[in-house]
């Protein structure tokens, strides 16, 4: 793996352990873009992604990682969760693309079951719904 995007890969699993997406915006790239399971069309900037993560670690209650996978070029990683909203428990991947300077470029989550990403959804949208379409793409 690339050596900074194992730094970032290393600062983003240590801000999701203390539930503190504080620090992310040193890891986002300005023109980042953020693919949600819910919406077609992806969020563009690095404040889209910021504003995202930020709300959806609130909203997943017992979040853990389990699998890491990447790419051969060392700028892509596959990470396998699981999570809860509410009574619903769903599982998930975040498809993250990094720069060569460790920077996120792309970061896009997919979820099943679907009636998870469905409570998913209208946590998001309750929290976010009139915030979001400024950042669309």
């Amino acid at each position: 793996m690339n050596p900074n995007v194992a730094a970032s890969l290393a600062k983003w699993h240590a801000m999701v352990a203390s539930r503190d997406l504080a620090a992310l915006a040193g890891i986002i790239h300005p023109d980042a873009t953020f693919r949600s399971p819910m919406a077609f069309k992806p969020y563009q900037s690095s404040q889209a992604v910021v504003l995202l993560l930020s709300t959806v670690i609130t909203v997943f209650e017992d979040f853990a990682y389990h699998r890491e996978l990447a790419t051969g070029d060392g700028l892509s990683v596959v990470l396998e969760f699981s999570a809860r909203v509410g009574e619903k428990k769903l599982k998930g991947i975040d498809l993250i693309q990094f720069d060569a300077d460790g920077l996120i470029t792309d970061f896009e989550v997919m979820i099943r079951p679907f009636n998870g990403l469905q409570a998913l959804g209208a946590e998001m949208g309750a929290r976010l719904g009139h915030l979001l379409p400024a950042y669309k793409a």
